[in-house]
């Protein structure tokens, strides 16, 4: 809800898609940035020492962004504090992916337990925008960015109320896959030279950027072709309805073929599917009868890439360097997204909203020939 509320939020009170693009980037890049270093401190100090501060001050953060918002601080205000917004937002998702290990030790569980995660992001993303709505309709811009303050408040605090954030360390992990728990932390001194991780992490920068692109490509729509922002959460429940319903199909089933073989297949499909809402869009074909079956297949793609990305990174990377290894794939989501963001943005004033879908379509496809080749050279 973060990054969508910031969006419509900046939009309803400055009026421009450019400068709530610019915001709403300038948040994703500062959690981009935070997200590696927290990642490193829980693998050296455990999870719950990192997570509960940063999520109370992301909290505070978020609301107090709504609130200068609405009251009209200036500009360079607001992308001050959405940096640090970004800065301090816990991560929630790198932290519980890491532990996996700790209480997952077969592999093939623990593809299931990604698919499952995968899967109640998703439903996030259906009941997130859905929620947005029903906050929009009392005509308190601020409310929605509000109560997201609050939810994450609260989910920090309950998180780490949890066993395993309490136990989840970097010795806990290292036992977990079978290593002396009392030996130094083995394999490279960072996540990012482990084999194969820096093709892992471009492949989900480049994936994000059309990821950003097209969420801020449908809040368009919502607005500019369908005439109304509240219509954001049906488009947003079509397209996470499908990635839930892929992500379940993907986990439900062991598959015959390797994640590096499958990426670049499912991003093509992904990315033709995204041309032709570029088409629809570019024709005028605006109807929801006709948007809302397109939105769901394309999101039929989305949860399976991301389950994929996933376990590529969890077989890639040394147990003590988990955490740290899930927050820069966390940082590269969050890092595409911004720059899409911001590009949809511009490209949404600049030239319309057919340009905007053809430009996440242009980025996926770029991810598909970013992983067809790394498997290529990795195969030969």
């Amino acid at each position: 809800m973060t990054p969508l509320g910031v969006l419509i939020l900046v939009e309803s009170e400055r009026g421009t898609y450019a400068l709530a693009g610019l915001v709403s980037g300038v948040y994703a890049i500062g959690a981009a940035l935070g997200t590696p270093l927290w990642g490193r401190l829980m693998d050296r100090f455990g999870q719950l020492r990192v997570l509960l501060p940063t999520a109370l001050t992301s909290a505070a953060l978020l609301a107090l962004l709504a609130l200068a918002t609405t009251r009209g601080a200036p500009d360079h205000l607001l992308l001050v504090i959405a940096a640090g917004v970004g800065v301090s937002y816990p991560p929630i998702g790198p932290a519980l992916r890491s532990s996996f290990r700790i209480v997952l030790p077969d592999p093939d569980a623990r593809r299931v337990a990604f698919a499952l995660d995968a899967t109640s992001v998703e439903l996030a993303f259906v009941l997130g925008p859905l929620l947005l709505s029903v906050l929009l309709l009392p005509g308190i811009n601020a409310l929605p960015l509000l109560v997201t303050a609050g939810l994450l408040a609260v989910g920090g605090i309950g998180y780490c109320l949890t066993g395993v954030a309490r136990r989840a360390t970097a010795r806990t992990q290292q036992a977990a896959a079978g290593h002396d728990a009392s030996a130094a932390p083995s394999g490279p001194r960072t996540a990012l030279t482990a084999a194969g991780v820096p093709v892992v992490l471009a492949v989900m920068l480049v994936i994000s950027i059309g990821f950003g692109q097209l969420d801020t490509s449908m809040a368009g729509t919502a607005d500019l072709a369908l005439g109304s922002t509240e219509r954001v959460g049906i488009l947003f429940a079509a397209i996470a309805g499908g990635s839930t319903l892929g992500g379940l199909a993907y986990g439900a089933r062991t598959w015959s073929h390797s994640e590096r073989q499958a990426v670049p297949r499912l991003l093509a499909v992904f990315a033709t599917l995204l041309g032709v809402l570029a088409v629809l869009l570019a024709t005028g074909t605006t109807q929801l009868v006709v948007l809302l079956p397109v939105l769901f297949l394309t999101g039929l793609t989305i949860a399976p890439a991301l389950i994929m990305q996933q376990a590529l990174l969890d077989q890639l990377v040394p147990p003590a360097r988990l955490n740290e290894a899930q927050s820069f794939l966390s940082a590269s989501n969050t890092a595409g997204a911004a720059l899409g963001t911001a590009i949809a943005g511009v490209v949404i004033d600049v030239a319309g909203l057919s340009w905007s879908f053809g430009g996440a379509a242009l980025g996926v496809a770029a991810a598909a020939i970013v992983a067809r080749v790394a498997h290529r050279r990795r195969a030969s």
